[in-house]
């Protein structure tokens, strides 16, 4: 069974004077925020208030970046040159930086959003390329990868400060990759299932699939989503049964790649 986990949430995404999620309830349950740059979702003063409530609650701060895709949340994927995305994520991470120390906080963690990370979980060379734009910015960054996945392993070949990250609210395919969000039953919102089936992967140390395949997998950090209408349900839920467990919950270290 893992002892220690650091159970994070994006968020920042809302938009001017459209809403999106519960950021400031769910600052008082997790331990590490993913907070949106400004492509896929939030802007200046969303990202202002967001980095100051986390720094205000102790909670990790991370940049989130995603594809220029407003109107599509960064879930629709798109064709970007490996340059693209070196500047693309060197960009955001930048704004993310700058309105974190206008809150005296800092960005400790850098989790690619949406079709982005779907894309670099599928190919390591758009991976690589994310992370080149990231490490350019600060080398000592730590890159929030999904486990198993060639984010992992392009995060492993830069030698980056790395946490394996594992999705609570989403359902997994063979391979070890998300189910698409389309097919019913990839996005979890009971929360009895949400906490039976991490704790489940705690105790087995694996990706547990929907057909119940059991993927060894090193696990640092549970994701929750913030646009998920119960994402405070489900955090608050996933917290009692984590702590309950026995299992400490604290901000992960990023130990560097070996």
């Amino acid at each position: 069974m893992i002892t220690r986990i650091d159970l994070n949430a994006d968020m920042g995404e809302s938009f001017g004077p459209w809403p999106m999620g519960a950021d400031s309830a769910l600052l008082q349950v997790i331990t590490s925020a993913n907070i949106a740059c400004g492509f896929h979702a939030g802007d200046p003063d969303v990202m202002a208030q967001a980095m100051a409530q986390a720094v205000e609650n102790g909670v990790g701060i991370g940049a989130h970046p995603g594809l220029p895709d407003l109107q599509g949340f960064g879930r629709r994927r798109m064709q970007i040159a490996p340059s693209e995305a070196r500047n693309m994520v060197a960009y955001q991470l930048g704004a993310a930086q700058a309105m974190a120390r206008k809150a005296d906080g800092h960005v400790r963690h850098l989790k690619l959003h949406g079709a982005l990370a779907n894309m670099a979980a599928e190919d390591a060379t758009l991976a690589q390329a994310c992370y080149e734009g990231a490490l350019a910015v600060d080398p000592d960054i730590i890159l929030m990868v999904i486990s198993g996945t060639q984010q992992a392993f392009a995060a492993r070949s830069l030698g980056a400060r790395m946490a394996h990250e594992i999705f609570a609210d989403r359902t997994y395919a063979e391979d070890g990759l998300l189910m698409d969000r389309r097919l019913n039953g990839a996005v979890i919102h009971d929360p009895d299932q949400v906490c039976a089936r991490v704790l489940a992967m705690l105790q087995a140390g694996a990706i547990i699939t929907a057909q119940g395949t059991h993927l060894p997998a090193q696990i640092d950090t549970i994701c929750l989503h913030g646009d998920t209408p119960q994402s405070v349900t489900l955090a608050k839920a996933l917290r009692r049964a984590i702590e309950g467990a026995g299992v400490m919950l604290r901000r992960f270290d990023g130990e560097y790649a070996s």
